[in-house]
């Protein structure tokens, strides 16, 4: 599978046609040594049309790479059995081992639909991905993260037709479903192709590389989707209601006591649990310290937290997920989201039987 072959389209986005040597036992950290920028490498299989998947969108989570060198290299001297295009994200923010640079846009949040990010060269290389892979039949888009906080492994989704939940169902029972954030990978491939972002637990940890490895490989193996509706017994579905950020001006700490906002600092074991009315996340003297949207965009923080007494607490059931005690992460990217489980009875004909 190696060799030297490349070419190199507009906007930054470089596209190869074998694997460079050296790439199936390469670090996050010494990736630039063999791409210059965000990289597409195209290789064939039996199979058409191929499987699209995305690694390291953001530089310090790295289950995804590993899992695609296990595939690849459990299949080295051998055609895969799907043809794989794969896309190798934000190099620069993997060499520091870090999510992004400062004053780099987020890689996840500058696909087409993103609102704050248009004209940016990683808008441009990313506009490049989405053209090519819906230039094509692509049988279906695998895009694999990591997450800081305590969660177990699931899937999001942006649109319920069976065959993106029987692709979500591959790695995981549970998924999420999320009208998507404006600029994400799979938010702007719903809806044209099953999409699903796996998100593989915290990085560093070889037990979620191997769980994404096994999802590349079941994909790969699929000779097609099953033309049946997925059956509600294999699937708990969760429906995101809120996006959750710390306002950028208030200050915050995990357990101190100086700061605006003093969240309690075991709150990522809140994550994937039902919450009730009044469960507190922590401590703050600011009115309201948060800043929560839902899917329209709409402001809703009066609606779900309340700081009476000095309290954070939720004002109405809800289930977490995301949730980390890592300061920069919330900077860059939020505190948490907030989930409800949505019955079979909910959703579309066809769905779910």
């Amino acid at each position: 599978m190696n060799g030297r072959s490349r070419y190199r389209m507009m906007a930054g986005l470089t596209v190869l046609d074998t694997l460079p040597e050296g790439f199936l036992d390469c670090s996050p950290r010494d990736l630039h040594r063999l791409f210059s920028g965000p990289t597409i490498i195209e290789l064939p299989g039996r199979r058409q049309p191929p499987l699209f998947v995305s690694v390291l969108l953001h530089g310090n989570e790295d289950s995804g790479l590993e899992a695609v060198q296990r595939v690849l290299r459990a299949r080295a001297g051998h055609t895969l059995a799907r043809g794989l295009v794969l896309l190798i994200g934000n190099v620069a923010a993997a060499r520091e081992g870090v999510r992004r640079l400062t004053g780099q846009p987020d890689y996840n949040r500058v696909w087409p639909g993103t609102l704050d990010h248009i004209g940016t060269p990683e808008a441009k290389a990313m506009a490049q991905a989405h053209e090519l892979m819906l230039s094509r039949p692509v049988f279906a888009a695998i895009d694999l993260h990591n997450n800081t906080g305590l969660n177990p492994h699931y899937s999001v989704v942006c649109s319920l037709d069976a065959r993106t939940l029987h692709l979500a169902t591959l790695f995981t029972r549970t998924a999420v479903w999320f009208a998507g954030m404006p600029g994400t990978q799979t938010a702007s491939l719903a809806g044209k192709l099953p999409a699903i972002a796996a998100e593989c637990g915290q990085p560093g940890t070889p037990a979620n590389a191997a769980a994404a490895a096994r999802l590349v490989e079941s994909a790969l193996d699929l000779g097609d989707f099953p033309d049946h509706p997925v059956r509600h017994q294999d699937l708990d579905l969760y429906h995101t209601m809120a996006l959750v950020r710390v306002r950028p001006e208030v200050s915050m700490s995990f357990g101190g006591d100086r700061a605006e906002l003093r969240l309690d600092p075991a709150l990522d074991h809140m994550n994937f649990r039902e919450l009730e009315a009044g469960a507190c996340f922590g401590e703050t003297g600011h009115p309201m310290p948060l800043d929560i949207v839902d899917e329209a965009g709409r402001n809703v923080s009066s609606d779900f937290f309340s700081t009476e007494g000095g309290a954070l607490r939720l004002r109405r059931e809800a289930m977490p997920a995301m949730l980390t005690c890592d300061e920069r992460i919330v900077r860059q990217d939020c505190l948490c989201y907030l989930m409800e489980r949505v019955p079979t009875h909910a959703l579309p004909p066809g769905a779910v039987s």
